[in-house]
């Protein structure tokens, strides 16, 4: 006989899944609103500052970015409190993680974006007796900004998928909650099926925003690919 599908049970905790999908959405948005201006200083940092600190923060762009996140996740969790002798939640754990993480490929995108700009729009402002700071925030980021916008869609996507492994450390997200489902009643492929059109549909619209937005900033010449 074939299988029987029976998503009757699957539905029954579907606000458990709800929950775990807000739980992601959660990491994810603290994951962003840290990860984004720390990507900023340290692309700054790396790009202007002097050599005693762009070594080093070409090197911590460069471990960030190349080791995996999910042995990033554990030393937080697990050794961070061992060394510092303080109590650190799974949520928080994750934050940490993730905005690090994030940081350092937002950095990158900071530094093509800004790369991007005609060395013409710096003599310009220089010209007008605009010190540095004033040209990078007047001149140069609003203009990079707009080329970065898909990028850094692009990857906030990416940080959503990457969340997925913080039940890992008991932290309740979707696929956390989606597993407990599934362990309770034996029901692997409802629930895992529903946990993932629950990430297609959230991934899927954030996909056709980027979509539509490089679409919109390839014709008026306002995107780059740095």
């Amino acid at each position: 006989m074939g299988y029987e599908w029976d998503f009757a049970i699957v539905f029954r905790d579907f606000d458990l899944l709800l929950l775990g999908l807000v739980n992601t959405l959660k990491v994810t948005g603290f994951a962003l609103l840290f990860g984004v201006p720390l990507g900023l200083v340290l692309a700054l940092a790396r790009l202007y500052g002097v050599a005693i600190i762009r070594v080093p923060v070409g090197f911590v762009i460069e471990f960030l970015r190349s080791t995996p996140p999910i042995a990033q996740l554990f030393w937080f969790f697990f050794a961070m409190p061992l060394l510092l002798d303080i109590e650190i939640d799974p949520f928080e754990a994750a934050v940490i993680t993730f905005s690090l993480q994030s940081s350092a490929f937002f950095a990158e995108v900071f530094r093509g974006g800004i790369a991007s700009i005609d060395s013409g729009q710096w003599e310009a402002s220089k010209a007008l007796g605009m010190e540095r700071n004033a040209q990078l925030r007047r001149i140069i980021l609003p203009q990079a900004i707009k080329r970065m916008v898909p990028a850094f869609m692009e990857r906030a996507i990416e940080v959503m998928k990457t969340t997925t492994l913080v039940g890992t450390i008991s932290y309740a997200d979707l696929l956390y909650e989606a597993n407990s489902i599934a362990e309770e009643t034996y029901r692997y492929l409802e629930v895992f099926t529903v946990a993932a059109g629950m990430y297609f549909v959230v991934i899927f619209i954030c996909s056709m925003g980027v979509r539509h937005l490089e679409h919109y900033l390839g014709r008026t010449g306002e995107i780059t690919t740095g």
